[in-house]
């Protein structure tokens, strides 16, 4: 397996919220994370895709909620999200796609 497909199973998808506009404007970009994932890993994986200087990598873990489907009881995942801060002068455009 080469390195380029193991970025991508360390970072899922970008997320757009609106709490993730504002840290955007702190120059932070949001990502959903592999939940395995460890923060050296999640700072290589954006410093090689996107080549840009990430200054600080911070994490946190919402567990799933307890859901009901056609009286069924079920269980949503588990989601790890990577708040990446970049460099000054570093920017990641996430509207436009990889």
């Amino acid at each position: 397996m080469s390195a380029k497909a193991e970025h991508y199973d360390v970072i899922r998808k970008p997320l757009i919220t609106e709490k993730a506009t504002m840290a955007s404007e702190n120059n932070a970009v949001v990502f959903e994370v592999a939940i395995d994932a460890a923060k050296p890993q999640i700072k290589d994986a954006v410093e090689a895709l996107f080549g840009v200087k990430v200054k600080a990598v911070n994490t946190s873990i919402t567990k799933g909620k307890t859901k009901r489907f056609r009286g069924i009881k079920g269980k949503r995942k588990d989601v790890k999200k990577a708040y990446v801060t970049l460099e000054e002068g570093n920017t990641i455009d996430v509207t436009t796609g990889l």
